[in-house]
């Protein structure tokens, strides 16, 4: 059974940017793009560094691992570069009274 857990407010973050946020066990990265949230496994799947520290693009919604240049897609949190070759998990995420939340599993 999965559930919604608020991460923050919807205003908190600046368009472009991206935060860390552990809920439940879950290191999850959250980034905004415009209006738009998204939210991933904030590891990246080559190695143990947050991906919440990388750069945002936001034209091709990607995050990239600021440690070995792995890119991952905000969308399906695919692995689009080497050295990363496994996906990163993706939560759904609702804004319901002005707070961002996820769904969690």
């Amino acid at each position: 059974m999965s559930r919604k857990v608020a991460l923050c407010a919807y205003d908190s973050l600046y368009p472009g940017t991206a935060d860390r946020f552990e809920v439940e066990g879950h290191r999850i990265a959250l980034v905004r793009i415009d209006d738009s949230y998204f939210a991933l496994g904030n590891v990246c799947t080559h190695a143990d560094f947050l991906l919440s520290d990388g750069e945002v693009d936001c034209e091709e919604r990607t995050i990239e691992c600021w440690k070995h240049g792995a890119l991952f897609g905000l969308t399906d949190g695919e692995a689009l570069t080497l050295p990363a070759t496994r996906p990163t998990p993706v939560y759904e995420v609702v804004i319901e009274d002005d707070q961002v939340k996820v769904v969690l599993p």
